[in-house]
């Protein structure tokens, strides 16, 4: 039920509604495995793998009688925008969980090639590097875009 409810709040994050979608749960997931952490915690906070567990069985307590990932999607919503708006929530300070959340939702989601589509970024470019840094500058070893379709829509 963890996971569902992960995957349910990743989705909602980061507005993956259908179809490819990254795999920001299992990025996650294998992050906290390895305890790669941001190396700091908020003192109201327990340490992240832990925030995790208790952060996503609060929602599911809020989401009761049935669980986050069974709501639709406006219901999802309502439950992740009192967060947002409240100053506590389940006794730790809700900007807190937030910032638990969407730290490790952006950093998965924009780690993963096809994000980077989205936000124009080539990939990276080692061991070369990028000198013409800059919106539409190109550098000497990239070709101009030949089908301005995204080949992931999100």
């Amino acid at each position: 039920a963890e996971r569902l409810t992960a995957d349910a709040l990743f989705d909602l994050l980061l507005g993956q509604d259908r179809e490819p979608r990254i795999p920001v749960l299992h990025i996650v997931d294998a992050r906290l495995a390895r305890n790669e952490t941001d190396g700091w915690r908020y003192v109201d906070l327990p340490e992240d793998r832990q925030a995790w567990r208790d952060t996503l069985a609060a929602l599911d307590r809020d989401a009761s009688p049935a669980r986050f990932h069974t709501l639709d999607t406006d219901q999802q919503s309502l439950l992740v925008q009192a967060v947002q708006d409240a100053t506590e929530w389940h006794g730790w300070q809700a900007a807190h969980v937030w910032s638990l959340w969407s730290r490790y939702a952006c950093a998965a989601f924009y780690s993963h090639p096809w994000a980077w589509n989205e936000i124009g970024f080539g990939g990276p470019a080692y061991p070369r590097g990028y000198k013409n840094i800059g919106a539409g500058r190109r550098e000497g070893w990239e070709v101009a875009e030949r089908d301005p379709r995204d080949p992931v829509t999100h």
